[in-house]
């Protein structure tokens, strides 16, 4: 494991080749994300975004959105991500696809795929590379659907009617195996083996990921019980790494390119998503300033890192002094302290760190435009 103290990283050292400077997670341009995105997408051939159109058209997940729109007026998060689907304004719900699209075409044909089977290529990509892409993201949605469950041991009768919260997980639980069934039977239809194992074993990284996720906090068990920083980037690739990066890998198996152009494309997934992770983490302490209201997960890089360098007792020290009189976190207090260390400088570094990773990966395959669209998201993850 890397030391917790970053060396100082240039997040500008990919971009001194006339690349476009993206932001992926900047509120204040949505638009030049769109853009972005909108390129990349007539680089592939079709919107990504109508990708999984097949599934969400079907009889019974039309009998499903029935379901859920009455929950409608209740409070149940699964309400939340069924908006998101219809209108993400960042458009991050089809990067997954998008990448793997991408990067496929990015690799284009092997020397051992046959001329036969490169016939049935279209921008570039094989069929059953976009049906790959599809599957990413009905496995992606499956979870996030999953992740709508809400705890009922913790719903007061203030929150709303329990009955609205026990029918949205019923939904929640029906609705997400309904999507995780057709990516496996979608899975199977590759006919491919190693595909079907690297699939699978990304599934259950998900589902270990989440459940560490999901364990008991520091807010809610002893502050001792934190991560440190190589548990968090273990965590971290589990639950938001290890589906892309074995996406990108299967995507090269299907074209039968050989064992290091796959190896440089699951580097490139893996490094992209921890660096979009990191970003994500950041945004608290990068786009809020003194006095404003931030809300922030105790398990952030920032947080992690702050928590590592300034050791347990000052950190339970900072815990207790932010605690009100009700027993509640003040963030704000919490926020000041861990901007006056250098736990936030440290996450940049690392961010920084996986961006360049991802390009230096992304630099195996021949130039081309579909290369230069996957070097502008990897380049946009280390923008603050």
């Amino acid at each position: 494991m890397r030391s917790a103290v970053w060396p100082r990283l240039s997040c500008m050292g990919w971009l001194g080749r006339g690349q476009r400077s993206l932001s992926l997670f900047s509120s204040t341009a949505p638009s030049n994300w769109s853009k972005v995105v909108s390129d990349a997408e007539k680089i592939v051939g079709y919107p990504t975004s109508f990708m999984s159109l097949r599934c969400l058209l079907s009889d019974e997940l039309s009998n499903v959105a029935m379901h859920v729109r009455k929950l409608v007026g209740t409070k149940h998060p699964l309400l939340n991500t069924a908006r998101g689907f219809v209108y993400d304004s960042r458009n991050n719900l089809q990067m997954r696809g998008l990448v793997v699209l991408l990067m496929s075409k990015a690799a284009g044909p092997s020397h051992a795929a046959s001329d036969l089977l490169a016939q049935d290529m279209v921008s570039g990509i094989y069929p059953s590379q976009r049906n790959l892409a599809e599957i990413t993201e009905l496995i992606h949605t499956a979870f996030l659907v999953h992740r709508g469950i809400v705890d009922l041991k913790e719903w007061t009768n203030s929150d709303g009617p329990l009955k609205d919260m026990q029918f949205g997980n019923k939904m929640a639980v029906l609705s997400g195996d309904f999507l995780l069934a057709n990516a496996c039977t979608g899975l199977a239809q590759l006919n491919n083996t190693k595909v079907v194992e690297l699939i699978s074993s990304a599934i259950g990284d998900l589902v270990q990921g989440i459940y560490h996720e999901n364990a008991p906090n520091v807010e809610e068990s002893s502050p001792t019980d934190g991560l440190n920083v190589a548990a968090w980037e273990e965590q971290t690739f589990l639950s938001h790494g290890a589906l892309l990066a074995k996406s990108c890998q299967a995507a090269m198996e299907l074209a039968k390119h050989d064992k290091e152009a796959q190896k440089q494309a699951y580097k490139y997934g893996k490094h992209l998503s921890l660096g979009h992770k990191l970003n994500s983490d950041l945004q608290p302490f990068v786009k809020s300033g003194v006095g404003e209201p931030v809300s922030f997960s105790l398990n952030a890089a920032p947080v992690v890192f702050h928590r590592q360098m300034v050791g347990q007792d000052k950190w339970c020290q900072q815990l207790q002094q932010a605690r009100t009189f009700r027993n509640q976190l003040d963030y704000s207090k919490l926020w000041a302290a861990v901007k006056s260390e250098k736990g936030v400088s440290s996450a940049v570094d690392l961010c920084c760190y996986h961006g360049n990773k991802a390009l230096e990966a992304i630099q195996a395959f021949p130039s081309s435009e579909a290369r230069s669209a996957l070097e502008n998201i990897a380049s946009a993850v280390t923008k603050f």
